[in-house]
C-alpha cells in the first residue's frame, strides 16, 4: 500500500470525496461486538459513487503481549452498481494509512504554515509512526518530541524521526505540550494524557486513539477552551469520549463543536488560530474514509 499511496495522496482522496458531495453525516454507524479477552469486532460498511466496501476489523488489546498486532482485519472493495468484489485489502494496513491521512487533511487547514513547527507526539505504535510521516507530508518540523509509556519505544521513534529530516527529535514528558505548535495523540489511553491548560492559543491538538464514549486522550480543560472540529457531528456525539465526558460533566453543551472536516475542506469556517484559542480535531474513524482510501489504492494499482 505504501508504494501505491502516501498519506498526502490519501488525504487528497478524502478531500476529493468531500468536495464530490459525500456527506459524512449520512454514513452508517459502525457495529461493534464484544469478544472474549476484552476485544471488539467492528463492521464498517460504506457506499459512494461507483464503489461500495466494508471493513471487518478486530481490536485485540491483548495481542501486543503475544507479539501480534492490536488491530487486525480485512477490507472488501465492491463495484457499486453490481456489488461484484473488486479487491481485498489488509484491514490493519488500510487503517494505518487512512487514520493519519484524515489527520493530515485536518492539519492542512488548522496547522500554522510558513515556519517550522514543534510537534509533540503521544504514542510509539504503528499509528504514531504513520502520523509522523503524515505530519511531515504537510508541514516542516523544527523538533519532534515523543511521549510514550514505553521509554524504549519513544527513543526508537525519536531516532526514526531524526532520519526523516527534523533537526531535533527526542523523548519527552506531557509537560512538553506547553511549547508545542502541534500535539498528536495516537494511543490506547482511556484517561487524559496531559493538562489541557498548558496548550497555548493557536496550537493544534489531534486526538485519534479512541472511539468509545468513556475513553479519551484530552481533558475537559482543553475541550472547554478549544475550537473543536470533528469528522461528523453524529459520529462524534455517538463515540467521542473526548467530547462526551466533558458534556456529561456539564462543562460543554451539545453545540460546542465548531465545525467538521467537510467545513474545513470547503473553507466555510475560521480556524481556532484566528479565534485566539487552541484547536482540537477529534477523529473516531469512519467507514467513508476507508472507502475513499481503498478506492484510491485500487485505482492507483490499475
Amino acid at each position: 500500500m505504501a508504494a501505491l499511496l502516501g498519506p498526502a495522496e490519501a488525504a487528497d482522496a478524502l478531500a476529493a470525496a468531500l468536495r464530490g458531495g459525500l456527506d459524512p453525516e449520512d454514513c452508517p454507524p459502525r457495529s461493534a461486538v464484544a469478544v472474549p479477552g476484552g476485544g471488539e469486532l467492528l463492521l464498517m460498511p460504506a457506499a459512494s459513487g461507483a464503489y461500495a466496501g466494508v471493513k471487518i476489523a478486530g481490536v485485540a488489546p491483548g495481542n501486543p503481549a503475544r507479539g501480534l498486532p492490536r488491530i487486525t482485519g480485512s477490507y472488501l472493495l465492491l463495484d457499486g452498481p453490481t456489488l461484484r468484489p473488486l479487491a481485498r485489502m489488509d484491514g490493519a494496513a488500510l487503517t494505518a494509512l487512512r487514520t493519519p491521512a484524515v489527520s493530515a487533511l485536518a492539519l492542512r487547514h488548522l496547522a500554522p504554515a510558513g515556519r517550522p513547527l514543534r510537534l509533540v507526539l503521544f504514542g510509539s505504535g504503528p499509528q504514531a509512526y504513520g502520523h509522523l510521516e503524515a505530519v511531515l507530508a504537510e508541514r516542516e518540523l523544527a523538533e519532534v518530541v515523543v511521549v510514550a509509556r514505553n521509554r524504549e519505544g519513544a527513543e526508537r521513534l525519536a531516532a526514526h524521526a531524526r532520519t526523516l529530516g527534523p533537526p531535533a527529535a527526542r523523548s519527552g514528558t506531557p509537560h512538553d505540550v506547553a511549547d508545542a505548535d502541534l500535539v498528536v495523540c495516537c494511543t490506547t489511553a482511556r484517561e487524559p494524557l496531559f493538562d489541557g491548560r498548558l496548550v497555548r492559543p493557536g496550537a493544534v491538538v489531534v486526538a485519534v486513539g479512541s472511539h468509545e464514549p468513556t475513553a479519551r486522550e484530552t481533558d475537559t480543560a482543553l475541550v472547554r477552551r478549544a475550537a473543536v472540529y470533528v469528522e461528523s457531528r453524529a459520529a462524534a456525539l455517538r463515540e467521542a469520549g473526548d467530547l462526551l465526558v466533558p458534556e456529561a460533566e456539564g462543562a460543554i453543551g451539545p453545540g460546542h463543536i465548531t465545525g467538521t472536516l467537510a467545513d474545513l475542506v470547503a473553507g466555510r469556517l475560521p480556524t481556532g488560530g484566528e479565534r485566539g484559542c487552541p484547536q482540537l480535531f477529534k477523529s473516531v474513524g469512519m467507514a467513508w474514509e476507508d472507502l475513499a482510501v481503498a478506492v484510491a489504492l485500487y485505482e492507483a494499482d490499475r
